[in-house]
């Protein structure tokens, strides 16, 4: 099983925010701070004062103030961390010192209370992706020599046989090698359709089995399996700071110097040590630091949703600036996997005696030629009988007995080697097809040439919207790098509408590529699926991986996985940056307003430090929810 113990223990446990009242508020917030409410309301009845003898504010400061002192200097004396938290403890302490018992437990409490709102807005973001922890199965059902036996689904290994049955939950990453089912992968690709299963193809953990039996042939099992690196990388995000938090608390670091000679300067110049202390209850920068955490985690949260994982705070934020966009090509804009698209007879043969020949001949071949043609004639209907004989030609194509004639599948080499003469037609035909990007492969039937069929890498549906998208964001290029040769290159990226394109590229030229996009000044993009973008993935702005598949990629070079096929993620991803970025300069404006605001206000008496610290906190209140907006922001 994927053991997620080590992420639920520091998710219990992390600190709360910037102030670190999280010791109190550990596991019972919501009693301490309603208790804590209770005692400040007591507190401002003065009749209960006189009963108990002293003021029950004092209760109030001592469960939610005493932890935000102690976090505040030990950071200071321990750490040299002299952030939000060392203000709001100075304003705590003179508030105290002055009487206004009342004014400290309203800042300690509204802290709390803004803390814990923060703490419900992050659970709630991450909460859809701890969720798919509970989609693995805790059992297996394990073919051991055709004898069905229920394992512990922790014990399964790579290459173990399992069998899963219908309304089961996959237990492994593996390749269906017998049965047929619709399998529903929505909680890991987001994809709202069940996806047919056959023999060959790819299932994944924590997908749901719903119709038929299938028997799996495991490829990856326990934490190799691409839903626990999706659980890894939730707990990457956990530990990790966006650097815009850091500068944040870089900027609270600089203020504090400041606040506490404003407050001096005011008690110098007026003689009020009320409006000195209440200035240190609102210029606390509480907002400004919950600003970029919180908007972030609920974009991490919204996109979980939508299958885009996100590695760290600083992925979202750079996603929002990006203003270029590099595609790998095979795997990422096409399936990886050649299709026919055109069947043509010569001599008067038909289309389907040529696809009944050439699929019989290549029925028993593993090339990926092969299994097009076969497929092909499978999706027209037609009967593909077995071969009297099979003999592959590495390189070349395949001969085989078929009906009593001697066939040959091949390339034109092939063809020319068996001792025939293309005609002027066949030829024209293949040189277009080869203008088109495609290859072609040719039928001899004896010795006669009686057909040819064309293939392609298909392009994968909705690839020339996302380049739409791309452009309606305000992408500036959309470029294509691929390895295949200029004339294919330059087809696709005619056909899915990108202007630049680059062919023949290796590993280390594609990264080269997105380096002098990067010394141009550029904001750049690199999606890919495959080693062989690995290096290019890393030097990217944001590296995107493509596909469930990928995931190995995904903790050594992108930041992002993109986990499904669509390409129509990309553009997704980055409108949703560009949103987080909109909500978290609405959220640092907002607090600089607010605390300038109280300042003025506090310097001139307009208002105490029971009234500023309520403004102040509302605040962060306000900032908090606002950045909580993105959970349900819908993309376009």
């Amino acid at each position: 099983m994927i053991k997620l113990e080590s992420v639920i223990v520091r998710e219990e446990k992390k600190p709360a925010g910037a102030t670190g009242i999280a010791p109190v508020l550990a596991c019972r917030e919501y009693i301490f701070v309603g208790i804590s409410g209770l005692f400040l309301l007591l507190s401002w009845a003065g009749r209960v004062k006189e009963v108990i003898g002293f003021d029950p504010a004092w209760f109030t400061i001592i469960v939610c103030g005493l932890p935000i002192i102690r976090g505040a200097f030990a950071g200071l004396f321990l750490k040299w961390d002299d952030k939000a938290g060392l203000l709001v403890s100075i304003a705590l302490i003179a508030a105290a010192a002055t009487g206004e018992y009342f004014a400290a437990g309203e800042v300690a409490w509204i802290m709390a209370l803004g803390e814990l709102l923060e703490n419900r807005t992050v659970a709630k973001t991450r909460q859809g992706i701890r969720n798919l922890a509970g989609l693995v199965p805790r059992t297996a059902w394990l073919d051991d020599g055709g004898r069905l036996v229920e394992v512990p689904a922790g014990e399964v290994k790579a290459g173990d046989v399992i069998v899963v049955k219908p309304g089961e939950n996959i237990p492994v990453d593996g390749v269906v090698i017998s049965g047929r089912s619709a399998v529903n992968e929505a909680a890991l690709t987001g994809e709202s359709m069940p996806v047919d299963k056959m023999p060959g193809s790819q299932v994944f953990t924590g997908t749901a089995n719903l119709f038929g039996a299938l028997k799996i042939r495991s490829v990856r099992a326990g934490e190799d399996t691409a839903l626990a690196g999706v659980i890894r990388l939730v707990d990457q995000v956990e530990r990790q700071k966006s650097p815009a938090v850091r500068a944040a608390d870089r900027w609270a670091s600089r203020l504090v110097p400041a606040v506490l000679s404003i407050a001096l300067l005011v008690y110098l110049v007026t003689g009020d040590l009320v409006r000195a202390v209440t200035i240190l209850v609102v210029f606390c920068p509480c907002a400004l630091v919950l600003a970029t955490p919180t908007a972030v985690m609920a974009a991490v949260g919204n996109a979980a949703g939508k299958g885009i994982l996100i590695k760290s705070g600083d992925a979202i934020e750079s996603a929002g600036r990006v203003d270029l966009v590099v595609f790998d090509k095979t795997g990422t804009l096409t399936g990886g996997k050649p299709e026919v698209t055109e069947v043509r007879g010569f001599s008067g043969a038909s289309e389907e005696e040529v696809l009944c020949f050439a699929a019989a001949a290549e029925k028993y071949s593993e090339h990926p030629l092969a299994k097009a043609i076969v497929a092909e004639a499978y999706g027209r209907g037609l009967e593909v009988d077995d071969p009297d004989n099979f003999t592959a030609l590495p390189g070349a194509g395949v001969r085989a007995l078929f009906k009593g004639a001697a066939i040959l599948v091949g390339d034109r080499k092939a063809v020319i080697e068996q001792g025939i003469v293309m005609s002027e037609e066949q030829e024209s035909y293949r040189q277009l097809q080869e203008q088109e990007g495609k290859t072609t492969v040719f039928l001899v039937v004896g010795q006669q040439l009686i057909g040819a069929i064309a293939m392609a890498d298909s392009v994968k549906s909705g690839v020339d919207a996302a380049v739409g998208e791309l452009q309606r964001l305000g992408i500036r290029e959309v470029w294509l790098l691929t390895g295949d040769n200029e004339k294919a290159a330059g087809a696709v990226a005619e056909k899915m509408g990108i202007a630049h394109y680059l062919a023949g590229q290796k590993p280390e030229d594609k990264m080269s590529v997105v380096l002098k996009l990067k010394e141009k000044g550029r904001r750049v993009a690199m999606v890919g699926d495959g080693i062989n973008d690995a290096a290019a993935l890393a030097a990217a702005d944001v590296g995107m991986v493509m596909g469930a598949g990928a995931n190995d990629l995904v903790a050594g070079a992108g930041n992002v996985v993109l986990f499904s096929d669509d390409p129509g993620r990309v553009p997704r991803l980055i409108e949703l940056g560009k949103r987080t970025l909109k909500v978290i300069n609405q959220g640092i404006f907002l607090s600089i307003l607010i605390n300038t605001g109280a300042v003025v206000l506090a310097s001139l008496g307009f208002i105490g430090p029971v009234a500023g610290a309520l403004v102040h906190n509302a605040g962060s209140v306000f900032v908090v929810a606002s950045a909580g907006r993105l959970l349900f922001y819908r993309l376009k």
